[in-house]
């Protein structure tokens, strides 16, 4: 009880640092009088789980729901399965904000905040292979089994200079086909290759990322003021210790770094 009531506090400062959101930022921000926050159920770091009222739960909702909150306005969860299809919606009027990894390919209709976590990625690989870092993947005649869609995906289709990347619907899938196909190496993120090890017997974690996915916050292009709220939001929730305290309630904190 004593952390929820840090918790509570924290978010409580946070709002009152800028006191009021006014009205014409909460009618920018949240045309429909809710706050329409899309949420990627995928990540588990994020979204530990679900209310009894069946919201999603964890960081993120709770950074959204503080956001929300600071605007003077009822927060709506927009739960999608995965960040593509979310990504892929910031065209349509169907959510007013998304936490999700930051990336240029989903900056098209969208501008992101500076980051208030991050998640290392990295590369599993046979135990037989001779790869010992990150950067020993990215070989000729190296195949490396991805997540569609996901961030550090995205970032290796922009960053791999030789080896080839093979992209994938679903983890399990991605599993799969590394495991059937005899491919030399699998992405993910960290927290989730070492949590899913029993699905890829054979294989070791490489030390070390390839990239870090930075979560962050984003809003549609041309809400000029309301991205300036958000982003000071952002920036006020980790100097004032709130992500931190998130972090510890959810017990992500061993795998979430906070940006300086």
């Amino acid at each position: 009880m004593h952390r929820l009531g840090v918790v509570s506090r924290q978010v409580t400062a946070v709002m009152k640092a800028s006191s009021c959101a006014g009205g014409d930022v909460a009618k920018e921000m949240a045309p429909t009088g809710k706050l329409r926050v899309a949420i990627n159920m995928r990540n588990q770091l994020l979204v530990t789980g679900k209310t009894s009222s069946g919201d999603p739960e964890g960081l993120a909702p709770s950074m959204a729901a503080a956001f929300a909150e600071k605007l003077g306005v009822p927060v709506e969860y927009v739960p999608y399965a995965d960040a593509a299809k979310l990504a892929e919606d910031a065209a349509e009027d169907k959510w007013d904000v998304a936490m999700i990894g930051a990336d240029p390919a989903r900056a098209n209709y969208v501008e992101f905040t500076k980051p208030y976590c991050q998640i290392e990625a990295t590369y599993a690989v046979p135990t037989t292979s001779g790869a010992r870092t990150c950067a020993d993947v990215d070989k000729e005649n190296v195949r490396i089994a991805a997540c569609g869609g996901a961030a550090y995906t995205l970032w290796l289709e922009r960053n791999l200079k030789h080896a080839k990347l093979e992209k994938i619907e679903g983890h399990d899938e991605t599993y799969a086909v590394f495991k059937e196909t005899g491919l030399e190496a699998v992405a993910g993120l960290r927290s989730k290759l070492k949590k899913d090890g029993d699905k890829r017997p054979g294989t070791r974690l490489l030390p070390g990322k390839f990239m870090a996915v930075e979560q962050a916050a984003c809003t549609k292009k041309g809400r000029d003021a309301g991205f300036k709220m958000l982003s000071e939001f952002i920036e006020e929730a980790k100097t004032s210790g709130l992500v931190k305290q998130l972090m510890e309630k959810f017990k992500v904190n061993k795998d979430l770094t906070i940006p300086k």
